[in-house]
């Protein structure tokens, strides 16, 4: 874990000594913990950053809503004016670039000018983000809007690229280092999937046209800041509130898919099992979300797949061709 990381998520732990924080604007506290002197952020600026929103929940403790270093994507944020005292823009004018701070910032409020709902079982009124100025692009005074927006484009462009090309060059690395940590006795296809079959299931195996029903859990391969494993999809319930991603209006059981329209890895693995077998995928970017990522996935993202076949519905010929994409991932 990098030692910005570290200092953050620290950071974002720690926050019940509360008089050690300064009081800034309405209801914000607020504590800097880095500040290397450069020019303040200003309304029509636009930021690089990357942060951890958490909450204290009644029962469960800390439970974290937005971290970018688990997404391996950090944000983009234009200053515009504030919609309230004491919200995310008053936050950030507070810092220049490369400087590190953690707010508290009102709940009732944020979800009052934002139109989002407040999050549910909140211990306290306050959500607390910990964020790093990672880049600030200044709009100079007098500056046409038409001219600043175009280096806004430029500017994103820039970063984006650099992004891509850094997920590209760490992609095989970040595959080997998964095997390794988890002591993985993987074969490897000729397509490039790696897969570890736990247990092989009866002599049925799915066909291109038909739709299979499965559990599964989908996760990247780096872990949470936190130490849990790093799920974006699951069918089962608990470990999707271990990794925090439950949501009350999924339906967490066994999940029918159209074979086809899975991607190209997923597809491969799972008709390598018949029902009742188990199966750990670990897709290559090129048999799952490609160059191009999509939802929670970012470009060049290798993904690994638990998948347990649970049964197998016949289909007809002229399904659909494979996508690039992976199961659901709401």
């Amino acid at each position: 874990m990098k030692k910005g990381i570290i200092i953050l998520f620290a950071a974002s732990l720690g926050l019940t000594a509360c008089n050690r924080f300064e009081k800034g604007e309405g209801d914000m506290v607020y504590k800097i913990y880095n500040s290397e002197g450069k020019p303040k952020i200003q309304e029509g600026d636009f930021v690089k950053l990357n942060g951890i929103q958490v909450i204290e929940t009644k029962s469960n403790g800390d439970s974290t809503l937005v971290n970018t270093y688990d997404n391996e994507r950090p944000a983009f944020f234009p200053i515009s004016k504030s919609m309230f005292k004491g919200d995310m823009v008053a936050a950030l004018k507070l810092l220049g670039e490369g400087d590190s701070a953690v707010f508290k910032l009102n709940l009732d409020s944020m979800a009052k000018y934002s139109g989002q709902p407040k999050p549910t079982g909140a211990k306290d009124n306050y959500a607390t983000f910990t964020v790093k100025i990672e880049k600030v692009l200044h709009k100079v005074a007098n500056e046409a809007d038409s001219t600043f927006e175009k280096k806004k484009r430029d500017f994103f462009e820039t970063e984006y690229k650099a992004l891509i090309a850094k997920n590209k060059a760490s992609e095989a690395t970040k595959i080997s280092k998964y095997v390794a940590d988890n002591n993985l006795k993987v074969t490897t296809a000729a397509s490039g999937l790696q897969y570890v079959i736990e247990t092989p299931g009866n002599a049925e195996r799915a066909s291109i046209t038909d739709t299979v029903v499965v559990d599964y859990t989908g996760q990247f391969t780096n872990k949470k800041a936190d130490g849990k494993l790093n799920v974006f999809d699951t069918s089962n319930a608990k470990i999707a509130k271990d990794a925090g991603i439950y949501s009350p209006m999924a339906q967490y059981a066994p999940r029918s898919m159209p074979l086809g329209q899975l991607a190209q890895g997923f597809i491969e693995g799972v008709q390598m099992i018949g029902v009742g077998g188990k199966i750990k995928m670990i897709l290559p970017s090129k048999l799952g979300y490609g160059e191009n990522g999509g939802g929670p996935i970012n470009p060049f993202t290798p993904l690994v797949f638990d998948v347990e076949l649970k049964g197998i519905k016949k289909g007809t010929a002229g399904a659909t061709q494979p996508l690039s994409a992976s199961p659901n991932t709401k």
